[in-house]
């Protein structure tokens, strides 16, 4: 799966439905390629267009269960990953990690701003 796909099944999965033309600013491609990119990932079972109940003009890009259970499984891959490699660490240095946590989850609010917009 190419990264591309990786984050736009991300960003479904932490913000919902979207329009194509929004995952397409928010993953940085063009609405072209964001069509086929979603075309190849119905395609595959990860998510599935539908109307917008409040414009039948609009069609929103869903995540299926499949959607959700491959974010799921890679974000537990990664989490997994991490715990064996900070398990191999001197204690002073989960000590540091620990305290850095509140600063890398301030990073991370931020980054997820930037990264989703302006909200509508």
């Amino acid at each position: 799966m190419s990264i591309t796909s990786a984050a736009t099944l991300a960003t479904l999965h932490r913000t919902g439905p979207r329009r194509i033309t929004d995952l397409a600013a928010t993953e940085g491609v063009t609405q072209p390629a964001m069509t086929v990119l979603v075309r190849v990932m119905e395609e595959s079972g990860l998510v599935e267009r539908r109307g917008d109940p409040s414009d039948r003009r609009v069609t929103l890009v869903h995540l299926t269960e499949a959607g959700t259970s491959y974010v799921q499984a890679r974000r537990q891959a990664g989490v997994d990953a991490f715990a064996k490699l900070i398990g191999r660490l001197a204690d002073d240095e989960v000590d540091a990690l620990l305290a850095a946590l509140p600063a890398l989850a301030h990073l991370a609010e931020l980054e997820s701003q930037d990264h989703e917009g302006p909200k509508r």
